[in-house]
Order: C-alpha cells, then sequence, then structure tokens
C-alpha cells in the first residue's frame, strides 16, 4: 500500500498511485514520476520501494 503521505517531506502522495500504476506498464517509471511532477528523491523513492498487494506472494501456502 501506498503511504498517504511521503515519510520524509510530507507530500501527498496516494492521489498518484493509480496514475503511476498505469504508467508503468508502457513507459520506465523515471519517465511516469517526472510527468506526474515527483520531483523529490524522498517521494520518488517511496513510489520506486513500494510493493503492490497484488504482487505479494502468499508464503503460508507453502510447505
Amino acid at each position: 500500500m501506498i503511504p498517504m503521505r511521503c515519510y520524509s517531506c510530507g507530500k501527498p502522495l496516494s492521489q498518484y498511485w493509480e496514475k503511476y500504476k498505469e504508467g508503468i506498464a508502457d513507459k520506465s517509471p523515471k519517465e511516469v514520476l517526472d510527468e506526474l511532477g515527483i520531483k523529490r528523491y524522498c517521494c520518488r523513492a517511496v513510489f520506486l520501494g513500494t510493493v503492490d498487494e497484488d504482487n505479494i506472494i502468499n508464503f503460508s501456502n507453502m510447505e
């Protein structure tokens, strides 16, 4: 899950998450973040470091 705000600077980020997910299907994350106006390295790190819930492996089923 994307946090509501950046951990470092406090900029609201959750409003950009859906556009980011749609954009990275066609373009590189750098291009998408530039288009969204996410310039600070702390905010970019939040997007690049967040794992979507759909991509998390369910380890409870592994034996």
